[in-house]
């Protein structure tokens, strides 16, 4: 039968990428999400995504732009140098690509140009790094940046009242237009969890892969979750982000 399966963001952690792939038993039927973040963080960026270009070659796979990868883009494509990126996660990227050459480079460039902001399935179920503002959609989205930068989604579903029903005259506007909402981004190990975590329609799969948790995977009918190992065990003398 095949599957939809959602993957948290990966920063870099093949191994463990690698690992809740097979305890997930994935096969050529299902379909993969990806919800951004590739890279930053663990000392694999490289190997993470040519394992991706490889993997899309013989699945069904969809590729979330997440905000990690705009900025490893940006230093790739035009040499821009951002302190702030290079101090969360960035550094350990720019060592990965320091071992390559230009032709994996520009394979990678290709890569990262075709990310999407955002996926909206049949079932109405919508797909992207971290969240959107306009009260009608992401088809009004004025900023596409939010796609992969917002954090208020996520913050706004945490705060509501778990009574909240959908016609009452508060439910927020932007949660009515789509039947779920997978994000990633903001790290569900800040509300002290390690598992993906649901708060009215919205599913957070961030379980942070590039601190001390465990990467997730989500069917999103079933809502089975399969996780890694804390990724940090598989790369022992690495602080990873911090």
């Amino acid at each position: 039968m095949k599957r939809t399966l959602v993957i948290g963001d990966i920063h870099s952690g093949l191994k463990a990428l690698q690992q809740v792939l097979y305890k997930a038993k994935l096969t050529t039927e299902d379909h993969l999400i990806f919800l951004g973040d590739y890279v930053d963080g663990w000392s694999e960026a490289v190997e993470t995504i040519n394992f991706l270009i490889e993997l899309n070659k013989s699945h069904q796979c969809t590729f979330i732009r997440g905000n990690h990868d705009e900025l490893c883009y940006l230093w790739l494509k035009e040499g821009k140098d951002n302190p702030l990126w290079y101090q969360h996660g960035g550094e350990a990227t720019v060592k990965s690509y320091g071992k390559t050459n230009g032709n994996t480079i520009n394979v990678h460039l290709e890569f990262y140009e075709k990310l999407e902001n955002y996926y909206l399935d049949p079932q109405n179920r919508l797909f992207l790094h971290a969240g959107f503002t306009n009260l009608k959609g992401i088809e009004y989205e004025y900023f596409s940046k939010n796609f992969y930068w917002d954090r208020t989604l996520w913050e706004l579903v945490l705060s509501m009242n778990p009574g909240l029903k959908k016609n009452d005259q508060f439910y927020p506007k932007r949660l009515l237009h789509y039947s779920e909402i997978y994000i990633g981004h903001t790290p569900v190990t800040r509300i002290g969890e390690t598992t993906p975590q649901n708060a009215a329609n919205v599913w957070n799969i961030d379980t942070g892969a590039a601190f001390k948790g465990p990467l997730s995977i989500i069917d999103v009918v079933t809502k089975q979750v399969w996780q890694s190992d804390p990724v940090h065990t598989f790369y022992p003398s690495e602080l990873g982000r911090n």
